[in-house]
């Protein structure tokens, strides 16, 4: 029974084969890997992962898909998770967790924060994403790309575009470009704001209206004589800091 895609679930499944092929030569899956797919749809990446894998992991909220991949395979095999992957707890899996998945587009954000907050659990993650949000994610300071989402998630993760992918390897075409995104914790060590909270706050704050200096976005938060203290010029706008400049002003705004 041919699947329909639906609009309310953001589905575009991934057809084009060779696309697909250098998809899971990106990921590099052995055995013995504890993989999570996200939204494994039709199956394009779930077939050639499960043969490889020993067991795989899949999260999915439609229920036709469901039931089509407990028909597929064995749950020696395949677990299927079925729900929401924004309310899925992922410290319920067992191991190193490498996640994959081609995300629905109109919840990739919150969905990567979502894991972000699971960063210790994991090993890599590889996504298919709109091409715009890789682009924010992996831009570095200085340009229009960087904002409030590469200073979170570059907090926490290393990350690399890996494949550009156009509309038409998708059955139903997006109405945007596409591409592979290869993300990978940073270590622990790494990790140096007293609070992560604060941080996402002094962030979220200087980002709110990116065209301001930071002397007002941050008012209230900082004085001059704190941007004096930090070896911060007021006069810079957000996208002008580094993600160790939205850490250190957060512990500075920690201590004080």
């Amino acid at each position: 029974m041919k699947h329909i895609a639906r609009k309310r679930f953001g589905q575009h499944f991934l057809t084009d084969q060779t696309m697909i092929a250098d998809i899971v030569a990106a990921i590099r899956p052995q055995a013995e890997d504890v993989m999570v797919e996200i939204g494994p749809g039709l199956g394009a990446l779930t077939a050639p992962l499960a043969a490889v894998l020993r067991h795989l992991q899949v999260i999915e909220i439609d229920r036709d898909i469901v039931a089509r991949l407990q028909r597929a395979y064995a749950p020696e095999r395949l677990s299927v998770h079925a729900g929401d992957v924004l309310e899925f707890d992922f410290a319920t899996l067992p191991g190193e967790l490498r996640v994959v998945g081609n995300l629905p587009y109109n919840i990739s954000t919150p969905l990567l924060f979502h894991l972000a907050r699971y960063a210790e659990r994991i090993r890599d993650m590889h996504f298919m994403l709109q091409k715009e949000v890789v682009e924010r994610m992996v831009a570095p300071p200085g340009g229009g790309d960087y904002g409030r989402l590469s200073v979170m998630l570059q907090y926490r993760f290393d990350m690399e575009l890996v494949l550009e992918v156009a509309p038409g390897a998708f059955t139903p075409p997006p109405q945007v470009d596409s591409a592979v995104v290869r993300m990978w914790p940073r270590p622990q060590a790494q990790l140096t704001a007293a609070s992560e909270a604060g941080l996402a706050q002094v962030v979220r704050r200087a980002f709110a209206q990116r065209r301001k200096t930071l002397r007002n976005s941050l008012a209230g938060l900082l004085e001059a004589g704190d941007f004096a203290v930090l070896g911060i010029a007021p006069g810079l706008r957000a996208e002008n800091l580094a993600v160790a400049d939205f850490v250190a002003i957060s512990n500075y705004l920690e201590k004080k």
